[in-house]
């Protein structure tokens, strides 16, 4: 197991995850999580369109399929995103409205909790490769120090982790909060 590898995914996907709350700025990574019913079929939105920010306060979304606008505007509408559509039957838009400060507060505590998801993600990982390690010391396959040394070693890289974690909840939060 590569615990490493495994621990930077995890971080990968938590900064996947931030780039999905919103700031003042229209961004199409926005959408990312947004699925649309879709000839019966559960459809990411980033499959049935091309999506774009053609200005900072914009982001403009051209289905392939025009059909689909109707199912489109509707999963944006039921998105926890608080987003408004404008559909001029070739494409639909989304005008990105200022956030209040109330609404930066919000999308803050949310970037925390995704943040504190992320530490419990790589705790799991920290939890199942030191169980490894005690296992194979158990069975005879490792010493009782090269135990320590290898469980110091996962801790160390768990916390270093967890530092990185908190440094792109801080940048998350600085963009989230700058106007």
């Amino acid at each position: 197991m590569d615990i490493e590898a495994s621990m930077r995914k995890s971080l990968e996907a938590t900064q996947r995850t931030f780039n999905t709350i919103r700031t003042g700025r229209a961004n199409p990574s926005l959408l990312d999580r947004i699925v649309v019913e879709y000839y019966g079929s559960e459809t990411a939105l980033k499959a049935l369109a091309t999506i774009t920010a053609p200005d900072s306060q914009t982001i403009q979304i051209q289905p392939f399929d025009r059909s689909s606008m109707a199912a489109i505007e509707k999963a944006i509408a039921t998105s926890d995103l608080g987003l408004t559509t404008n559909n001029d039957g070739k494409v639909v838009r989304i005008n990105i409205p200022p956030l209040t400060e109330e609404r930066r507060k919000e999308l803050c505590k949310l970037a925390s909790r995704y943040a504190e998801e992320g530490k419990v993600a790589l705790r799991n990982i920290r939890r199942e490769a030191i169980d490894q390690i005690k296992k194979q010391e158990k069975e005879g396959e490792l010493s009782e120090d090269l135990s320590r040394d290898e469980q110091d070693r996962i801790q160390k890289l768990t916390d270093r982790s967890i530092v990185d974690l908190e440094k792109l909840l801080a940048e998350k939060e600085a963009d989230i909060l700058k106007v």
